[in-house]
């Protein structure tokens, strides 16, 4: 038995239902995505003397369902799906607080970065994007002095201890 006309329009109906309970969320303000898609994931931004590497918690996601871009302008988009298993849905299930769906996280890159030479590792649910940094900006590094007061040991005197 072939279950494909069935699937697709099961997917169909499921994306038909996403949008119209989206625009009525959206006509009253309120946020829709967070009961019909995937909450952004978490995202730690660090940076060396060389790289900026971006790590991202996206558990559960299979590899080829994330998509990454790197805009000219500085910006990384992670985005992607977790797909619902078909054989997971043909079981009875009591209920589900498993989530599926689609998500999308859009990083500011502040930095001079050669983005072409950008990699990506995508391990136990942990995506970690590095990208090189420009050799200006590796150079760009500037040491500030901090002016102000110097502080000074105070005394206390003999009539300051007997008060």
């Amino acid at each position: 038995m072939n279950n494909q006309p069935a699937t697709t329009e099961h997917n169909n109906l499921t994306a038909t239902k996403h949008n119209f309970m989206s625009n009525l969320f959206n006509m009253f303000g309120l946020r829709s995505h967070s009961d019909f898609s995937l909450p952004e994931p978490k995202i730690e931004v660090a940076e060396n003397k060389n790289n900026i590497v971006v790590t991202a918690e996206i558990p559960g996601i299979e590899q080829n369902d994330i998509d990454l871009e790197i805009s000219s302008n500085g910006y990384l988009t992670i985005s992607g799906e977790k797909r619902h298993e078909d054989a997971a849905a043909s079981k009875d299930g009591y209920f589900s607080e498993i989530a599926y769906g689609s998500f999308s996280r859009t990083v500011p890159l502040p930095w001079d970065l050669e983005y072409a030479k950008a990699s990506a590792d995508y391990t136990n649910g942990v995506l970690c994007v590095t990208i090189p940094k420009t050799k200006t900006e590796q150079a760009s590094r500037q040491k500030i002095n901090l002016n102000g007061e110097k502080k000074t040991k105070r005394k206390t005197t003999a009539k300051a201890k007997k008060a």
